[in-house]
């Protein structure tokens, strides 16, 4: 399995990481990238993530035979409206974007006849740090790769698609893109949405400063996620608002559990409330983790 090109649109962490990897498995021969920022393309190929600049998309995609898209969710439909006129049936085009449902529904309306070639795709890994200084070439080495077919797609594609994320060193699952959405508001897009909430929660306070100045290794690690792109949490937030909202009213119960209890004085009911937690806490391992010894 060899690729002649990479058409890359989109030279942040994701897509540079995507090239790299690439590049180390030795499975691609020419990366031709593109970002609406120069200033990032440039530093691409300064840093060897890409080997050429392309003016456009399309023109990225111009003899590539894989393509990825590591833009913002929004920017999906126009993206893949941008490209559709050099889509062939033997180019596999994924995207990387952390909500599926609204990019199964734009990849329809946008490449019409030729969404056979397209797999969806989210790669579970990330950084809270964006941005092609931060690409890293070990970025999917262990971690899961989702992908979520449409009823179009084409077998040989999924198929193409599976064997370069697994090349890469990933897990591939595949999932229908609603249930994906269901999943991921629950375990990603929520514990964004509350970290999010808490440090504006914290910051709006008088002695807000004070505070922070006290924290130490509980608060870093619960807060870290809150240094994520704003314009990319934005975006999927809203994607997926109807699944975010709903794991949102399900933390709000649980809250209230919590608090009920401490305003009662519960202590005997708050002790095993916490112990819940701790158990469902302590039964849980990253996916693709090694066991401890």
């Amino acid at each position: 399995m060899m690729y002649e090109q990479l058409g890359l649109i989109g030279c942040g962490l994701m897509g540079g990481s995507f090239a790299l990897a690439l590049k180390r498995a030795g499975l691609v021969k020419r990366v031709v990238g593109y970002s609406k920022s120069p200033s990032t393309v440039e530093k691409a190929k300064a840093l060897g993530v890409i080997d050429l600049e392309a003016p456009s998309a399309l023109l990225a995609v111009s003899g590539s035979d894989l393509v990825l898209l590591a833009v913002p969710v929004a920017a999906t439909e126009s993206t893949l409206k941008a490209i559709r006129h050099l889509v062939t049936p033997h180019m596999l085009v994924m995207d990387v974007g952390s909500t599926k449902g609204d990019v199964v529904n734009v990849a329809r309306q946008a490449l019409r006849e030729k969404i056979g070639s397209f797999v969806p795709a989210h790669p579970i890994a990330g950084k809270e740090s964006a941005g092609i200084d931060h690409a890293d070439v070990d970025l999917y080495l262990g971690r899961q790769v989702i992908l979520t077919p449409t009823d179009r797609t084409f077998k040989t594609q999924l198929q193409k698609a599976e064997a370069v994320w697994t090349a890469l060193g990933a897990h591939v699952l595949r999932m229908s893109p609603e249930a994906h959405d269901a999943a991921y508001a629950a375990v990603s897009h929520l514990p964004h949405l509350l970290a999010f909430a808490y440090m504006n929660g914290l910051s709006a306070q008088n002695n807000a400063a004070e505070l922070l100045s006290l924290a130490g290794p509980g608060f870093r690690d619960f807060t870290r996620i809150a240094a994520s792109d704003p314009r990319v949490w934005r975006d999927i937030l809203l994607a997926n608002r109807q699944e975010v909202l709903r794991q949102s009213a399900a933390f709000r119960a649980a809250l209230h559990a919590f608090e009920t209890c401490i305003a009662q004085e519960q202590g005997t009911e708050l002790e095993a409330t916490i112990a819940q937690a701790r158990d469902a806490r302590s039964g849980w391992q990253l996916p693709g983790a090694q066991p401890a010894p």
